[in-house]
């Protein structure tokens, strides 16, 4: 535990006052222990969790009598990524029971405490009831009908008023993959790109850097494909406590291969503590560190040329950038001393095939998009792309922020990231089947339908900004949070100030979320309560790229409904539920999952999400012990030679049969068989140099070299166009006849073609190292906004202020306030192992709520004892923006002197207030604390809008 257990009285009382509407009178240890299930060891047993098996929840009613047969069903764990099996034990229609998924995988009958706690989460009596809006302060009772018809007219009223762009509509990394492309659609069909998800604030700058060197932004291999690294170098990661399963993983290759774990953190982690080097680095300074690390590469030889030779695209640029960063600048710039950086590049170099793994740690900056582009290319250099045991394993947050952000929850994309530009809203009219010319009408202007929208790290400032400064007609008035906590973005006095001002302010989730409580309105606030995804069905991308089915494990409680019949509630209530289910069965007011699902099949070609049925997805879930536990090929039985979850790119139609692909870029296996290359998104050359493979192509290619992306053209240029039947011809000559592209095809005749003969329907390229349509083509190093290093800030300066996103966005302005020497000590955050994600949940889960009851800040002893501040003492963190929290000291030697760190996942508190009493009655979350991105400071991402949240300044001061 994090935090020393004591017998005193107060810790008691701080548990026993919100514990009591759940069980009754103010309760001891012991009793609290007995009544939330946990048996004999109580909090002992419970922090065993995370390695071990997890036994049957203890608090079913009665024993199952001999009459009544325990139904079990499979479903997936709602928490991090790893996408762990949950078999939930079901009495009658009541969850009783779980067991962690022995045949899954992914978690190998091993959960954390999280998971294994997932059904308290689902029965969970802290949960939102029935609808709910706030009257004179006072939070009031209503019907479904009635919030549909309040809510419904007041955003209709701001739309004719303000129009479409008016209103946010915030969706959900928890949203299902059928319920994350039906919000999509649904915000497409209201008339706004100002929609988005959790993933803007956690691994933008991941996909948006990523995609822009060799093709796609995801997780290049998975967990699994770990097990056969030689050497793993983990930078902004603590999956020990942010994705605990995972690091079984990582330790299986440590363990097995004494492979080399060299962990890279500005503070020593439960993650670090299983490393076999540990590296503190400066927050702020990853691409110094890289390239540092570069430069001892290219002066020792030993980078991978023939790889770099056939593969990759601007390594001379890197080159000339890295041989600026001589090993004595690394130090003076990261403190990372010269001779452990050396080390740490010889390691990489010699022991290969070897992964990087990053996580928040490194996309959470002003320059994210530099630093995961930075980490790409030291793969790269080593060869250690497209081979099993490398790669990079970007190891996602919540369990479907991959899926959410594939099917295009963001305000600049549509669904399969095709972007917002006039082909990708035809190509998806057309999957529709509605007329391009009244979607297009359904926006304020054409323009407004092809320009990015706001970003949620920005909504705030979409709000409060002056209207002349917009890039729309209106300021927002209408925020919809959909399964989002606001606690975990920046600027909390901003963004409780935009709470006030706005017309209408909605949320829908099983629980109430700080947003019920941050501001302090007395009217116009709705509480909608959404069913859990144990209370329905459908598909869930883990981070590896594959898909899982989830069956549903009970009926929705209370008055929860599906968020699926909510968006077909409000589609109806706006008049365009028969365009947004055209193709979707509803019965009564519930859209039909398999119908979504065979929908996105049917327009997801550019990422491969076609091949993945329903049927092929049950199929796989009911025959997870046939998949081998590393490669996650099946080996024998009805999916024998699949991949376990047909991870996309799964090619063609379903009836094509692709086994999906395991890990991507790899020549080594024919593309019908889950191999490829790098995509050739970038055309065919750049300043008269071929952006084409020379000599590097997929096993089984007709062509043997680079090639462009397969189009209708090109397959008649080849003399293959007569392979495809009538009805495939039929469709393409109907969208765009020889121009018609591998990502366009509907009938899906382009891909199998191309792949019969061996091509990738993406191309053949080379990785690019130089993103020239990037502010910083090469990635280099800029200070953060709030360094404490001024020394450093003429050389490295960041960027000059801009618009970006509708918005003015400012860099300079900001960097050039020198404000260290009142706030002294850099402030990072992150992630504990008993919550997760704004804490709303997880907090209200009195099983994880014992095990971390007090918010913290941890400090340095150094630092403690220049400020008189001693273990377990109040203290105020103040950022230099106006935001302060007040928690509790930890006194460690975990963060550098200079360095204090803060967890993201409280709320409840603001400023050293307590609003426990301004939650619904019964819906306070069982721990309460303060925000610490109250504290957090203005710094975004110069391409994504990524929020600053990894470093920033504070001072600290006894309370």
């Amino acid at each position: 535990m994090l935090i020393k257990r004591e017998t005193s009285g107060a810790t008691r009382l701080r548990l026993a006052r919100p514990m009591a509407g759940l069980l009754g009178d103010a309760i001891d240890r012991r009793a609290f222990l007995k009544r939330s299930g946990l048996i004999a060891g109580g909090a002992a047993v419970a922090t065993t969790l995370p390695h071990g098996m997890v036994q049957k929840a203890a608090a079913a009613p009665q024993p199952a009598s001999a009459a009544t047969r325990l139904t079990e069903v499979k479903t997936i764990c709602t928490h991090c990524s790893v996408g762990c099996t949950v078999v939930a034990e079901v009495d009658n229609g009541v969850w009783v029971g779980q067991e962690p998924g022995f045949d899954s995988p992914f978690n190998l009958g091993a959960h954390c405490c999280k998971g294994a706690s997932v059904r308290e989460h689902a029965h969970g009596d802290r949960r939102l009831r029935y609808p709910m809006k706030l009257v004179g302060g006072k939070w009031t009772r209503i019907s479904w009908d009635q919030a549909i018809t309040e809510v419904g007219d007041k955003i209709l009223e701001i739309r004719n008023a303000s129009g479409p762009d008016s209103v946010y509509w915030l969706g959900s990394a928890k949203f299902s993959n059928e319920q994350a492309y039906l919000f999509r659609k649904f915000a497409s069909m209201w008339g706004t790109n100002n929609v988005d998800h959790q993933a803007r604030i956690c691994h933008s700058t991941t996909v948006a850097g990523v995609a822009n060197v060799w093709g796609y932004g995801a997780m290049t291999n998975s967990y699994n494909d770990i097990h056969l690294s030689r050497s793993i170098f983990l930078i902004g990661g603590n999956p020990a406590e942010a994705h605990p399963v995972s690091l079984l993983h990582v330790l299986k290759a440590k363990e097995q291969n004494n492979a080399a774990l060299i962990v890279v953190d500005p503070r020593f982690t439960r993650t670090a503590a299983h490393a076999s080097e540990y590296v503190r680095i400066r927050p702020g300074t990853d691409v110094p560190l890289i390239w540092g690390m570069l430069w001892h590469i290219f002066q020792n030889g030993w980078e991978d040329k023939e790889f770099l030779r056939q593969r990759v695209w601007g390594v001379d640029d890197i080159r000339a950038e890295v041989a600026k960063w001589t090993p004595a600048e690394v130090e003076h710039v990261t403190g990372v001393p010269e001779a452990q950086v050396r080390r740490v590049a010889h390691t990489m170099a010699t022991n290969k095939p070897g992964t990087v793994i990053w996580c928040m740690g490194g996309t959470q900056h002003t320059i994210g998009n530099n630093n995961t582009r930075a980490y790409c290319i030291l793969q790269l250099v080593l060869g250690n792309m497209g081979v099993a045991g490398g790669g990079t394993n970007i190891f996602r947050g919540h369990d479907n922020v991959q899926g959410a952000t594939d099917f295009g929850v963001t305000c600049d994309s549509l669904p399969s990231y095709y972007g917002l530009a006039t082909g990708a809203w035809k190509h998806w009219a057309r999957v529709w089947e509605v007329d391009y010319d009244w979607l297009a009408g359904r926006f304020a202007s054409k323009e407004l339908m092809e320009r990015t929208g706001i970003p949620v790290s920005r909504w705030t400032d979409g709000v409060l900004e002056a209207k002349a400064n917009m890039d729309q007609p209106e300021a927002l008035r209408a925020m919809i949070f959909w399964g989002h906590a606001p606690n975990s973005q920046t600027r909390g006095p901003d963004m409780k100030r935009a709470m006030e001002k706005l017309d209408l302010l909605v949320v829908v989730d099983p629980y109430p979320t700080v947003t019920a409580v941050m501001h302090d309105r007395t009217d116009g606030v709705y509480l909608l309560p959404a069913a859990t995804q144990y209370e329905t069905y459908g598909s869930v991308t883990a981070s590896n790229r594959s898909l899982q089915w989830r069956d549903k494990v009970f009926e929705p409680l209370f008055e929860a409904k599906t968020d699926h019949e909510i968006m077909y509630l409000f589609a109806r209530k706006f008049g365009f539920e028969k365009e947004l289910f055209k193709r979707i069965e509803v019965n009564g007011t519930q859209p039909l999952v398999e119908d979504i699902t065979r929908e996105f099949n049917r327009g997801m070609w550019s990422t491969g999400y076609t091949g993945q049925s329903p049927e092929r997805l049950r199929l796989h879930m009911q025959h997870q012990a046939t998949f081998d536990k590393t490669t996650l090929r099946a080996n024998g039985g009805p999916c024998d030679g699949e991949y376990y979850g047909l991870p996309w790119p799964c090619w063609g139609t379903p009836e094509f049969g692709h086994p999906g692909t395991a890990n991507l870029y790899d020549p080594s296996m024919p593309v019908a068989k889950g191999g490829g290359c790098f995509r050739a998104r970038f055309g065919v050359e750049r300043n008269g140099q071929n952006l084409l493979a020379e000599g590097s192509y997929p096993v089984g290619s007709e062509l043997k070299d680079g090639y462009p992306e397969v189009t209708m053209a090109m397959l008649k240029k080849l003399g293959w166009d007569g392979e495809l039947t009538a009805d495939e011809r039929k469709v393409i000559d109907g969208i765009a006849g020889e121009k018609t592209s591998w990502a366009t095809d509907l009938s899906g005749g382009i891909q199998r073609v191309a792949i019969k003969h061996g091509l990738s329907p993406y191309g053949n390229a080379k990785a690019r190292c130089v993103a020239w349509n990037f502010p910083d083509p090469v990635p280099i190093h800029r200070e953060p906004l709030y360094t404490p290093r001024r020394d450093l800030v003429e050389k490295y300066p960041t960027y000059k202020d801009t618009k970006a996103f509708r918005l003015p966005t400012l860099y300079a302005s900001i960097q050039s306030r020198d404000v260290v020497k009142d706030f002294p000590i850099i402030l990072t955050s992150g992630r504990l192992v008993e919550y997760e994600g704004g804490g709303d949940e997880t907090r209200s889960n009195p099983w994880l709520a014992e095990l971390q009851q007090n918010m913290f800040c941890e400090i340095n002893p150094r630092d403690a004892n220049n400020l008189g501040v001693r273990a377990g003492q109040q203290v105020w963190v103040a950022g230099p923006e106006g935001g302060k929290v007040k928690v509790m000291a930890l006194i460690t030697e975990r963060v550098a002197p200079g360095v204090a760190f803060m967890p993201f996942h409280f709320g409840g508190y603001f400023q050293g207030e307590d609003r426990r009493s301004k939650y619904p009655e019964g819906a306070d979350p069982v721990v309460l604390g303060e925000a610490c991105n109250t504290v957090t400071t203005y710094g975004y991402d110069s391409v994504t809008q990524m929020q600053e949240t990894k470093v920033t300044l504070c001072r600290i001061e006894r309370a």
